[in-house]
């Protein structure tokens, strides 16, 4: 047996003494002490040398292949380590894939996100590939979804604040048709059920139950279309980035589009924004003259009046002279584009669009949908850890995703009565926190009107600052990247 030998360079010792500092720091803000059996690990690396992890050393003069290969591993394996615990305990990186924040975030904004300002999970999925969501470039899963560990959050710097702009993994997002990421799974079955509510009316909880399973098993049958369905651990669902406007016990309401929150109006970010048509004197608008304005072109598409009259009609638009409707646009404009627009002088009128009877669209919860839409909604209590609600019809309407889907939980409603994993119940207790979340660009983000709460196990962190920027509406050569956003702060 080799003898070990403990007279070490001084450098040794202080190099142990600094991993053995950051391990036990590691340890105490995990608070899982079954990582001190990784010690030994750390002690031979820098003392013992019992295992030759550096073997391939040897042959540096002697075999310069067998040394150049076992030097790129020995990079790649520490590279890909190192990314994923700061990945997975720090921060990452996300993309801005959606207009949903402009003007705040804007499509093309590469931002970093702080994991520990919330605090970050311990991951719910632990065997997956650094850098990866849950899907490689070829379409094979990046992840593998055993064991799966329950969750737990580490502490964060800081709690969510009204208005503070979050990273997420969508809700909705735990069963996907791998051919279809817009509508979600649950609007997808809802569309498919082929079934219509009276206007203004809420769908009986009974109905809802036999008109989703109807539709789960036409989007089943539709695998051409929609592809494999499958199911995302919490953790491996696409992120979402939203501003938090409702926290956990709040109540939030919308009325003609304006969002209050414990009955008292909420206090709009400054690019808020709103999807207006716009109706000219019968001269195009100049489309490099609207991105100067601030007005994201991307966002800006021509309407059809002669298809269109109707709904121009009832939203409060006019034709010119001799039923000439002239060009209409629609495009999202802050308070700030819609005053310089109004400037302009070929425009004729600039009416807000709106939610009219026969056009709204699945809202949550479904069968609220010809009841509440995306302008005029609520008013729904937001659920608090520790808090309590009846086990009413209308509360397992609203919050039973909440209990099954979120907290894992079986629910029926029968006879009048609500059965809780197998038992009569009148009431329940929530386990977790939950939030509202809305974009700023209020008529073109799919987001908690669509599907409802976020729950605590689904937030990622903040995001705090842009590192790039790439504008999608212009080329390289003329300003494509946005440098003046260049270590913006995110929030701003």
């Amino acid at each position: 047996m080799k003898k070990i030998d403990f007279k070490k360079p001084v450098s040794s010792w202080v190099k142990l003494g600094i991993w053995t500092l950051i391990f036990v720091l590691f340890i105490i803000w995990v608070g899982n002490y079954w990582w001190l059996f990784l010690y030994p690990i750390i002690f031979d690396i820098f003392i013992t040398k019992i295992i030759p992890w550096t073997f391939w050393k040897r042959y540096k003069d002697t075999n310069k292949t067998l040394y150049t290969i076992f030097s790129w591993v020995d990079a790649i394996v520490f590279a890909l380590i190192a990314v994923y615990f700061i990945n997975l305990y720090l921060f990452q990186n996300y993309q801005i894939p959606t207009s949903s924040l402009e003007q705040t975030l804007k499509v093309g904004d590469f931002l970093f996100v702080s994991k520990c300002s919330y605090g970050p999970r311990i991951p719910n999925t632990p065997l997956s590939f650094p850098l990866v969501q849950n899907t490689f470039p070829w379409g094979m899963k990046s992840y593998i979804e055993k064991p799966q560990w329950e969750y737990k959050r580490l502490k964060g710097f800081d709690t969510i604040e009204s208005g503070d702009i979050v990273v997420f993994n969508f809700p909705a997002g735990d069963t996907v048709p791998l051919k279809c990421n817009n509508p979600d799974y649950y609007t997808l079955c809802y569309l498919h059920s082929g079934y219509k509510w009276l206007q203004d009316s809420i769908m009986p909880y009974k109905v809802y139950n036999a008109i989703m399973q109807k539709g789960r098993k036409n989007v089943h049958s539709l695998e051409s279309e929609y592809g494999e369905i499958i199911y995302r651990p919490v953790d491996k669902r696409e992120n979402y980035v939203k501003r938090c406007v409702g926290l956990p016990g709040e109540t939030i309401e919308l009325r003609n589009s304006i969002l209050y929150v414990n009955g008292k109006e909420f206090k709009n970010a400054p690019g808020v924004q709103y999807n207006y048509l716009v109706q000219t004197n019968g001269n195009m608008l100049n489309i490099e003259k609207l991105h100067k304005i601030g007005i994201s072109t991307g966002e800006v598409s021509m309407i059809d009046p002669q298809t269109t009259a109707v709904y121009l009609s009832e939203i409060g638009m006019t034709p010119q002279n001799e039923g000439n409707w002239g060009y209409i646009y629609s495009m999202a404009l802050t308070d700030e584009a819609l005053k310089e627009l109004k400037k302009t002088a070929i425009i004729k009128q600039i009416v807000k669009e709106k939610v009219i009877e026969g056009y709204n669209s699945p809202i949550y919860p479904l069968p609220y949908t010809n009841k509440w839409d995306r302008d005029n909604y609520g008013p729904l209590w937001i659920p608090s850890a520790g808090s309590s609600i009846e086990l009413t019809e209308d509360n397992i309407i609203r919050y039973e995703r909440c209990i099954v889907n979120y907290e894992g939980n079986t629910l029926e409603y029968k006879n009048g009565k609500a059965i809780l994993n197998g038992e009569e119940s009148t009431s329940y207790t929530f386990k977790y926190d939950y939030y509202w979340m809305m974009g700023d660009n209020r008529h073109n983000s799919a987001d908690s009107r669509m599907w409802g709460f976020v729950p605590e196990t689904h937030i990622v962190g903040r995001p705090v600052f842009v590192w790039l920027s790439l504008d999608r509406d212009v080329d390289w050569f003329k300003g494509k990247i946005r440098w003046s956003r260049f270590f913006r702060n995110a929030e701003r």
